[in-house]
């Protein structure tokens, strides 16, 4: 697309109409949930909503409406994008999403999660949208197996083309993507995920016993039935342990819980508001996961000054600097991942001294500033290029 035909699509920004006129850029999600691709969107809005008129869209209504909402941006509920695999709500989140492109004319659609990013990026072109841009939350070919992985990789080969900028939250990502031809290195660019480090609350680390917290889905690829097996092996009586968060997994991880006989140590506690404040009362934190990104979980944790026991898969060792800031253990090793454990239950000088590195870790590398600024900086750039409207400082 030319770049007089890009500046044909600009028009006022709505409102008072004072000031000078903003680009139009749209947030796109697969679902307005709970969740680590919903947290990186979150973070951004408050930034963007200054320099860009700005839509959030996502299936359902939960906490990103909320941010929208708060920040002055406009939420938009999707009827037809859906996270499971259906041949028919796609094809009508296609046409979805083409109209509502068409109605908002935005100079940038920024797809998050992998369904948003296929179905948006088929759409995006359709309406006319001069930039499309997808942020790789972990690549949904890495994290399924079977059909439903062939899928997802053919579909990722054929809207590559259609893509003008991929973001990558780890450099694991990056690589994996070149390498399976659904990235182009020329084109895609690593921007770590981050999280507010100084609004955190921190850990104090003085649990008696100490409490062990996981974060995630309840769901696949987070494998909480490894960490629950893991935790089986740990002397009873020298730990306790939250689960925060639920999913489909959940009836699988309660039927573990139970043939262990650790309803007197682990609590599964479901969705909570207040995992800052719970990551602040606990002592350590564990991921168990077979496949990620870049976990919000875990910097949320480093944000905490928590030491960190992690699955060493995809971005997570740009994260956790194995003993200096946590322990890294194989994916699916639930005797690994006990031992790490143990280790970290039976040290409180250990946990104390990965805690502060993690936490100096999080304050120099993935606190939210530089993460909002890196964002703005490529919109800036592929705006340029296109003879568009450069959104306000």
């Amino acid at each position: 697309m030319r770049a007089s035909e890009d500046a044909g699509l600009a028009r006022s920004p709505g409102g008072a109409g004072d000031g000078p006129a903003r680009p139009r850029l749209l947030l796109l999600i697969t679902l307005d949930t709970t969740g680590g691709a919903q947290a990186y969107v979150a973070a951004l809005i408050p930034r963007l909503a200054r320099s860009f008129e700005l839509t959030v869209a996502a299936h359902g209504s939960g906490p990103l409406r909320a941010t929208a909402a708060r920040e002055g941006a406009r939420f938009v509920e999707l009827r037809h994008l859906r996270r499971p695999i259906s041949p028919g709500h796609d094809l009508l989140a296609v046409v979805e999403l083409a109209r509502l492109f068409r109605r908002e004319r935005p100079h940038i659609v920024h797809a998050n999660s992998s369904k948003a990013g296929i179905v948006g990026r088929l759409a995006a072109p359709l309406a006319r949208v001069p930039i499309r841009i997808f942020t790789v939350h972990g690549w949904a070919y890495s994290a399924h197996e079977g059909l439903a992985s062939l899928l997802y990789l053919v579909s990722e080969r054929l809207v590559r083309p259609l893509t003008t900028a991929t973001v990558c939250v780890a450099e694991n990502e990056r690589a994996v993507g070149v390498a399976r031809r659904t990235c182009r290195a020329d084109r895609t660019v690593v921007i770590p995920n981050a999280v507010d480090v100084g609004s955190a609350p921190k850990a104090r680390l003085e649990g008696d016993p100490p409490t062990i917290v996981s974060v995630g889905r309840l769901a696949a690829p987070k494998d909480f039935v490894t960490l629950v097996r893991a935790l089986g092996r740990l002397r009873r009586g020298s730990f306790r342990a939250l689960i925060v968060g639920d999913g489909p997994d959940r009836a699988s991880v309660e039927a573990e819980l139970e043939r262990l006989g650790l309803g007197g140590d682990v609590t599964l506690l479901g969705e909570r508001e207040d995992v800052p404040a719970l990551l602040a009362a606990s002592d350590v934190f564990v991921l168990s996961s077979l496949s990620e990104g870049m976990p919000i979980s875990i910097l949320e944790a480093m944000a905490a000054g928590l030491p960190l026991v992690a699955s060493r898969v995809g971005g997570v060792p740009e994260l956790v600097v194995d003993g200096e800031t946590g322990l890294l253990v194989p994916p699916g090793d639930a005797e690994a991942l006990a031992t790490a454990l143990a280790r970290l239950v039976a040290e409180p000088e250990l946990r104390r001294r990965l805690g502060r590195t993690s936490l100096d870790r999080a304050v120099e590398r993935f606190d939210l500033p530089a993460f909002q600024d890196a964002h703005l900086e490529l919109y800036r750039a592929l705006l340029a290029a296109r003879g568009l409207p450069s959104p306000i400082p």
